[in-house]
């Protein structure tokens, strides 16, 4: 296929737009492959729309290679199957909800567990009938509170979503693994650099569940992975490793001391030290104590929570949320302290939580036999040597403080290192939650009824695009992968004069007859700005038929590696169509 940039509908543009914050957003702006119609919304124009496709078509070929069949579904639902599932409340405001004429209430899809859960009952009712993968590539919506990044985080962006149905806990493995092996080939096609990290499940709800991470400076997953194990996990999934429990025998009783002026970490550890208590203190050695409160979703009424953590060591909020998923989470505000006057902030201690009956989880560090300077429930007070395990015990632990460099790795073989990444894929092994929801059985060979376990695996196939873009360009522009790109070869037509313009458009035909999808740039603007536009828009290899066509050579270039060499005008095409079969 030749498309012509003379009619191609395209407008490249030379500076980045005024919203866009990351090199995706502004490349494929200025590309001429997306256009903002509002925050989080976006328009496909021709070369991104073709660009979008390919991803596509490798999404379809992979998954259909493991027996997945393709189904599509509206992205206009009913409330009622997110109601029995709980996620009506459950997605909160994220959900885009609307009612028809008649006060009926929907909502755009942000994801079909319920639908193709519905769509299974109504169709299979026998054991002969599983396991079947189904899936899907669709439009879904969410409604971020703060969009941003152009395309990575949108409002409406294109998923696969894929479902696996077996009758029992094996077949689900099997399932996941057919999944995971899938998307390592997708992803690879696709060009991408990836990790496969432990996740956290969320709203999906399920046990097992991994992530595949783009790395990329702009991402908003940071993961960390071990060198020496090969562990690698999302911070969300992180897992402490606690030391082992020491005795409480013959440790210092605990003493109160007057902190006058002391309500953050750092002015009591140098109010300690400066008090000459007969040892060194660190913010290592005190025990913050954070409230928050929390709620089921939907619900009116909040609870109180208190997390202690390590002084030297903030609350990474997404971990305490992931922790307490599907709990609202909010952190307490001032009229929260009126109403509870005996909070005192700055000071407040596991004393007074636990003696009026609040939930008080802690950091896995914080074992029985440590030790702790942590509030004394009254201002300017804290407590020295405070233990766990004799002066108060805590209602549990909880994964909540923020994970660093140089972290032990939870399975023990090394440092942890840190990076972030794009989300690019999500695997579930979801189990029976949507299933017993919708009450999804089939009939044993026993002719008793078996509950069918499910698995779920999502791509971001518009994320992706982005991700790849992120990973995939320099200082002149993108550098598509050929598998999505949306030529093989870009001919750029170098000259006025009629022989070069002959001698190029021969060329575009004998490459589009032999099967090469050729972009033609036939465009009457100067050799400058259509070297500048090959440059930006991608396209893996650059095709310049100028002035070196009078002694029968033409130019190649590399676009990946920059690389440029002159080959025989008589044998480029052969050259090509080698080069981009290879």
């Amino acid at each position: 296929m030749i498309t012509r940039m003379s009619s191609l509908f395209l407008r490249t543009l030379r500076e980045d737009p005024a919203d866009a914050e990351v090199p995706s957003h502004k490349l494929l702006v200025r590309a001429g492959y997306v256009r903002r119609i509002a925050p989080g919304i976006y328009s496909w124009l021709p070369l991104g729309y073709r660009v979008l496709r390919n991803v596509e078509r490798v999404v379809r070929e992979e998954m259909d290679a493991i027996g997945a069949q393709e189904v599509h579904f509206p992205a206009l639902l009913p409330k009622e199957p997110y109601e029995a599932t709980g996620r009506w409340t459950e997605y909160g405001d994220s959900l885009f909800r609307l009612r028809d004429r008649k006060k009926a209430d929907y909502l755009l899809g942000p994801t079909h567990e319920e639908l193709f859960t519905l769509m299974v009952k109504g169709e299979y009712s026998s054991y002969k009938d599983y396991p079947v993968i189904l899936y899907q590539i669709q439009n879904k919506y969410r409604d971020e509170e703060r969009p941003r990044a152009g395309i990575l985080r949108g409002r409406e962006f294109v998923m696969k979503d894929a479902y696996s149905f077996d009758l029992d806990d094996e077949g689900l493995k099997r399932s996941y693994e057919l999944h995971r092996e899938a998307y390592v080939r997708i992803f690879d096609r696709l060009g991408l650099e990836y990790h496969v990290v432990s996740a956290v499940s969320g709203a999906m709800g399920g046990s097992a569940s991994e992530e595949f991470l783009a790395p990329a400076e702009v991402g908003e997953d940071t993961y960390v992975r071990c060198l020496e194990s090969g562990y690698a996990a999302n911070v969300e999934a992180v897992t402490t490793p606690a030391p082992p429990a020491r005795p409480v025998e013959g440790l210092p009783a605990a003493e109160v001391h007057n902190t006058p002026d002391t309500p953050t970490i750092q002015s009591l550890v140098d109010f300690l030290n400066a008090a000459e208590l007969g040892r060194v203190f660190t913010a290592a050695d005190t025990l913050k104590n954070v409230m928050v409160k929390t709620r089921q979703p939907g619900a009116e009424e909040w609870e109180l929570l208190g997390v202690g953590v390590p002084g030297d060591r903030e609350v990474d909020f997404k971990r305490l949320e992931a922790s307490l998923a599907p709990l609202e989470v909010a952190l307490l505000e001032e009229a929260d302290f009126a109403a509870n006057p005996w909070l005192v902030k700055g000071y407040i201690g596991p004393k007074a939580l636990i003696g009026r009956g609040v939930r008080y989880l802690v950091d896995p560090r914080v074992v029985p036999g440590t030790a702790w300077v942590t509030g004394a429930d009254q201002l300017d007070h804290h407590v020295v040597d405070l233990v766990c395990g004799r002066d108060f015990t805590p209602d549990g632990t909880i994964e909540a403080a923020e994970v660093r460099e140089g972290d032990p790795s939870p399975d023990g073989a090394g440092p942890l290192v840190m990076a972030r990444g794009i989300e690019i894929g999500h695997i579930f092994q979801l189990g029976r939650k949507y299933a017993d929801a919708m009450q999804l059985d089939a009939l044993g060979p026993d002719s008793k009824p078996v509950r069918i376990t499910m698995g779920s695996y999502g791509i971001g196939v518009s994320r992706a695009v982005a991700a790849i873009a992120e990973q995939r360009h320099d200082e002149l522009g993108l550098v598509w992968p050929r598998e999505i790109a949306p030529a093989d070869v870009h001919v750029v037509v170098a000259g006025k004069d009629d022989a070069v313009r002959s001698g190029a458009e021969g060329i575009a035909a004998e490459l589009d007859a032999a099967g090469v999808r050729v972009l033609l740039d036939d465009r009457t603007v100067s050799p400058g700005v259509k070297f500048a536009d090959a440059e930006l828009i991608g396209v893996p290899t650059i095709l310049v038929v100028g002035r070196g066509l009078a002694k029968g050579v033409v130019e190649v270039k590399d676009r990946v590696t920059g690389e440029r060499a002159e080959v025989a005008a008589d044998e480029v095409v052969a050259h090509l169509v080698s080069l981009c079969r290879s």
